[in-house]
């Protein structure tokens, strides 16, 4: 048998999908990766999660530089990593800024307030990323993929990191 087919079955779709809806909610904290027109520029924000309505919201300032990136560049990129258990997902979609009061009351956390007074802060504004694919890294931790890999060392085989996979969200 070759290594790839000793290796267990890949993630199905569903799984797949399943877990990056897991791990982003999981995680909170990404990376929100926009385009200016010349670079790329990534931030850290919390994810409002909301796989049963295919979005994945932001609260952020209405004076700041990504609304007017995305009004330009609707496409985004976000990435969730925990490190301290090797667990990495990103989603690329399509973002829109908007002044949806009602939304904003409705994902207000106690931290928010941390930016804002209260969810009735005129300078709030929701950015919604509709999400078209995802993919994940997803190991069995870092002291069993640190097993892995030295044993891989010392054996010159490929270690199994865990599952990977890319799918249309």
């Amino acid at each position: 048998m070759s290594k790839r087919e000793q290796q267990k079955p890949e993630l199905s779709q569903r799984e797949a999908t399943d877990r990056i809806w897991e791990l982003a909610k999981d995680i909170d904290i990404c990376m929100f990766v926009t385009w200016d027109g010349q670079y790329n520029r990534a931030r850290p924000l919390s994810a409002r999660v909301r796989r049963e309505e295919d979005a994945i919201y932001f609260l952020v300032n209405d004076d700041s530089a990504k609304n007017d990136q995305l009004a330009r560049f609707p496409k985004v990129t976000l990435a969730w990593s925990d490190s301290s258990r090797y667990k990495y997902v990103t989603v690329s979609g399509h973002a829109a800024v908007s002044n949806d009061r009602a939304k904003i009351r409705q994902l207000w956390e106690k931290t928010d307030e941390a930016w804002w007074d209260e969810a009735g802060d005129p300078s709030i504004r929701l950015i919604t990323v509709s999400p078209d694919e995802g993919e994940l890294w997803d190991s069995p931790g870092k002291i069993v993929a640190t097993a892995k890999m030295l044993v891989a060392a010392l054996t010159g085989a490929k270690p199994d990191m865990g599952e990977n996979a890319k799918v249309d969200l």
